[in-house]
């Protein structure tokens, strides 16, 4: 009995981990961390800058309880995390850009050959952009253009008029066309 509570010293104490190396230094293993974490975030921003008028991304900072010193691990949990918004938002983004230069690519077409694209129409949204314009083609003179194979791309605003207190749209016979008018 003696001898199981007797302490037996054989020597310093050697990390099951890293034989031969004695204790990690962690402060160097929580720097580095802390660096790769900075270095993402700023990636992650320069992201975020670059699609800014664009929608549909994830860019919420997370919280993990409130301000206090983290552990090595949750430092990891932290940096994966931003590893992997990254990629996703950096795919998203890709995809994004692929599909708004085929509508610029389709819009040049319509521009060049409006009688191929019938109808079709491209709307800022679709080039990423913010606003109501929007490219359509569509018949010069009405039904006579359709049978007459005469097409042309109109270029709008596409935004509704203006309408509000004290103002009211009229029809101005000569042109079709609306004007505000402002009642006194």
């Amino acid at each position: 009995m003696p001898d199981v509570l007797s302490p037996q010293v054989a020597g310093p104490p050697v990390s099951p981990l890293l034989p031969g190396l004695g204790e990690v230094d962690e402060r160097g293993a929580r720097r580095t961390l802390l660096n790769q974490i900075a270095r993402l975030e700023n990636e992650l921003s320069a992201l975020f800058c670059s699609t800014y008028p664009r929608q549909d991304f994830d860019w919420s900072v997370r919280s993990i309880a409130g301000p206090r010193m983290l552990s090595t691990g949750e430092l990891e949990r932290i940096r994966d995390a931003l590893v992997d918004r990254l990629s996703v938002n950096r795919q998203a983004l890709s995809r994004r850009t692929e599909a708004e230069e085929k509508s610029r690519i389709l819009i040049e077409e319509m521009m060049l050959a409006p009688a191929e694209h019938r109808f079709v129409r491209v709307r800022n949204e679709h080039l990423g952009e913010k606003g109501c314009k929007q490219w359509h083609v569509l018949p010069k003179w009405g039904p006579i253009g359709v049978l007459m194979n005469w097409w042309r791309v109109v270029i709008s605003s596409g935004c509704p008029l203006a309408t509000g207190p004290g103002r009211q749209a009229v029809a101005l016979p000569a042109d079709g066309r609306f004007m505000m008018r402002r009642e006194h």
